[in-house]
């Protein structure tokens, strides 16, 4: 429903005054505030109306109100006045360009924790399934370690544990063989090019090859270690979050389990610019105390992760909202150069 001036001024007052003291707001506050010449009823009839189409709440214990996670929306949707913040100062801090890709992620989610005073989070680059190389060491009997090479030089390890007893001469045919043949393809497309030639090749290291590659595909495919999370103990002292020790064991089973935050950054990674969750409103946010805000990040124009900062749902947003989009242009910035 559109609201008029008036509504949209006093809700825009109600929820800046409850984000800075977190205290329900009343009549007689929002009338000196506002800046509204209005009466004490005007302003209780418009705020009734504000009540009534579910963009305020009354607690029980107080006659002011606060904002509903439909107000926070229209809020930040519309209301809000972003504050302006010093791109250079925040590179010159986060000091990006000097260092390696995964450094450069944990800086970025640093920066957003100690920029904001919540949670930083980066949902890294998803690794490419194509190796550039293996190669087999023998570690004892039964046991070889799998050394995976990316095509950008980052390496892997995966433990293989085999039937046979391979001596390392065999262990460099069978790395040799898959290197001149296979070197520069994904593990998926391998292990369908071997099914047809396995045939051609003897028994146990044909085996050893297929043992390679479905273990090749799992170290791909493991995402383990593909979001950075800095700053959770910050949240500890958001009494919105930690009122309570079943609010607390929610929110740290999150950050333990990153399934559902995962799912909330690879949404927020299809659209453009910055996107906010608001608990209570979102499904993808657990908590009705919490919002998400998050914008992705690119490497040469294509969008590779998303980045964010998590807090409670009565943040000041004018602030954050530009601490992550800045964060995810200098971090891109980054990334596109390195």
């Amino acid at each position: 429903m559109q609201l008029d001036i008036r509504a949209q001024t006093l809700l825009k007052a109600l929820v800046e005054r409850y984000i800075a003291d977190g205290q329900p707001v009343g009549s007689r506050a929002l009338s000196k505030i506002s800046g509204l010449e209005l009466s004490p009823a005007t302003i209780r009839n418009i705020m009734a109306d504000l009540e009534e189409m579910g963009y305020v709440s009354s607690p029980h214990t107080s006659a002011g109100r606060i904002p509903t996670p439909r107000g926070y929306r229209i809020f930040v949707d519309t209301l809000l006045t972003v504050q302006h913040i010093d791109e250079h100062a925040v590179e010159s801090r986060m000091r990006l360009q000097i260092q390696q890709p995964q450094k450069m992620i944990a800086n970025a989610a640093q920066m957003l924790s100690s920029l904001s005073q919540f949670a930083g989070v980066v949902l890294s680059p998803r690794r490419e399934s194509v190796f550039q190389q293996i190669e087999f060491l023998r570690l004892s009997e039964k046991r070889i370690l799998l050394v995976i090479v990316g095509p950008t030089g980052d390496v892997q390890n995966r433990l293989l544990l085999t039937a046979a007893d391979y001596t390392p001469a065999q262990l460099v045919q069978s790395a040799n063989y898959i290197n001149q043949n296979y070197g520069g393809l994904s593990f998926d497309d391998v292990r369908i090019r071997l099914q047809g030639e396995l045939r051609q090749l003897r028994d146990d290291m044909g085996r050893l090859m297929q043992a390679a590659v479905e273990a090749g595909s799992e170290a791909m495919a493991d995402n383990s270690d593909d979001m950075v999370i800095s700053g959770e103990r910050n949240l500890l002292s958001v009494s919105d979050l930690s009122s309570n020790m079943s609010s607390l064991r929610q929110m740290f089973d999150m950050f333990e389990q990153k399934t559902g935050l995962m799912q909330l950054l690879d949404v927020s990674s299809k659209a453009t610019g910055v996107q906010i969750f608001i608990g209570g409103e979102s499904n993808l946010v657990p908590m009705d105390e919490m919002s998400v805000v998050t914008a992705p990040y690119e490497v040469n124009g294509k969008i590779v992760g998303t980045l964010g900062v998590i807090g409670p749902t009565r943040m000041a947003y004018e602030r954050v909202i530009p601490i992550v989009d800045i964060t995810a242009k200098l971090l891109s910035s980054a990334l596109s150069q390195h």
